[in-house]
């Protein structure tokens, strides 16, 4: 795909968003806004397909970028994911018929590395290689991982268009992590130690010039895991924002006690090992922070 390409960004007004808009606009690309909020260019639900096919009737893009979420604050339990699980199908079922009409040749496709499934995946590397969207282990994470699934294969099989999927990391930095310093300085966040669990995590800034390469650069039909090179536990990465921002070491709790914020309990006895080599080989893309400690250090020096 060409430079100066005009480029519809579904979700960028969102934390994501914007740091993507940023980077798009940074390569040469004029990115236009779709979302419900008045700052949009495109300003329409994805889930109300009439209302968006009207507004984008007569408009054209090169490139279509899905990075929407419905999600204001982290899960934490099961049902505070049914209206992003709704809108990863739906959604992009909508989006795409917009892409259409728009005449654009390219969509790329946020998506999340929690597709290879929850649970302890051991020492395994994960790879674009392995099942993405395996049966979920309950019926609650079925729904989970059957969303990112579907949403994947719609975007791949997307009749007319170029689809890439850009399977993410746990993300941190400007505008994400901000979220958890108040609760990290009241003690509002506790807890559960890793014993030995690692997660895959990647920088917003980092995360977002990776889809101005997939942009330019992807192949069509192909996912990218973008995570950075150090997986680290979850409760050592919170461990690490609180020693970086100078905060209160957060309250330690045995994992039984998380169990009635379910999601989140599911998420912390995930282990996964990711590998993000085939986005830098093939996109060109590096992460700026190898590592979360790096990541958060240039946070809090820009702080």
């Amino acid at each position: 795909m060409t430079t100066n390409q005009s480029i519809l960004l579904a979700g960028a007004s969102g934390v994501l968003g914007r740091h993507i808009t940023r980077a798009l606009t940074d390569a040469g690309h004029k990115v236009t806004g779709l979302g419900r909020g008045p700052d949009n260019g495109v300003q329409a639900d994805l889930m109300d397909r009439d209302a968006l096919l009207r507004t984008v009737d007569g408009r054209h893009f090169d490139t279509v970028v899905l990075a929407a979420t419905a999600l204001r604050k982290a899960p934490l339990r099961h049902r505070d994911m049914h209206e992003t699980n709704a809108l990863r199908i739906d959604g992009t079922v909508h989006l795409i018929e917009a892409a259409r009409a728009t005449g654009a040749r390219r969509l790329v496709a946020e998506s999340m590395v929690f597709g290879y499934g929850y649970g302890d995946h051991g020492d395994h590397v994960i790879t674009e290689d392995d099942t993405f969207g395996p049966q979920g282990a309950t019926a609650q994470l079925e729904q989970h991982i059957a969303a990112m699934r579907i949403k994947e294969q719609l975007t791949f099989e997307a009749c007319g268009l170029e689809g890439i999927a850009l399977r993410f990391g746990l993300f941190y930095g400007p505008g994400g992590t901000d979220a958890i310093l108040p609760m990290l300085r009241k003690r509002q966040l506790p807890v559960a130690d890793d014993q030995g669990r690692v997660l895959p995590w990647i920088d917003l800034v980092d995360a977002a010039s990776a889809v101005a390469a997939a942009v330019e650069h992807g192949r069509p039909g192909q996912a990218y895991n973008i995570v950075d090179r150090t997986p680290l536990g979850f409760a050592a990465h919170v461990r690490a924002v609180a020693q970086q921002f100078g905060l209160p070491k957060p309250m330690t709790v045995p994992l039984w006690l998380m169990k009635p914020m379910s999601y989140a309990h599911v998420m912390m006895q995930t282990a996964m090992r990711v590998s993000a080599v085939k986005a830098e080989r093939e996109l060109g893309w590096n992460p700026a922070y190898p590592s979360s400690h790096d990541g958060l250090a240039a946070l809090k020096a820009a702080a």
